[in-house]
């Protein structure tokens, strides 16, 4: 009978709570399972990385080279013209 005493369980009841605690850390290790052993991952990890680097860099290049502000012909509403602007040259009509 394996019946807890003052100090606790039985010696031999603790060392299979050991065992059943660390089993799983130890399939990981064996099997390969754990998350940075598996390369899809990484892959998945390194396109992330790539992706952020790469809208940070746009932000980036797109606050260096700003657009020229194009001519309005008339009042503007939250940076938007509320008129076309005139045609460059009249003589030719657009397509």
């Amino acid at each position: 009978m394996n019946v807890p005493g003052p100090a606790g369980p039985s010696p031999a009841r603790s060392r299979t709570a050991r065992t059943d605690q660390a089993a799983p850390h130890r399939r990981a290790q064996r099997g390969g399972d754990a998350w940075y052993a598996q390369p899809v991952l990484w892959l998945g990890l390194v396109i992330f990385a790539a992706s952020l680097a790469g809208c940070v860099w746009m932000i980036m290049l797109g606050a260096r080279h700003a657009d020229l502000p194009l001519p309005t012909a008339g009042g503007e509403v939250m940076k938007m013209p509320l008129a076309r602007p005139a045609p460059r040259d009249p003589a030719r009509p657009p397509r």
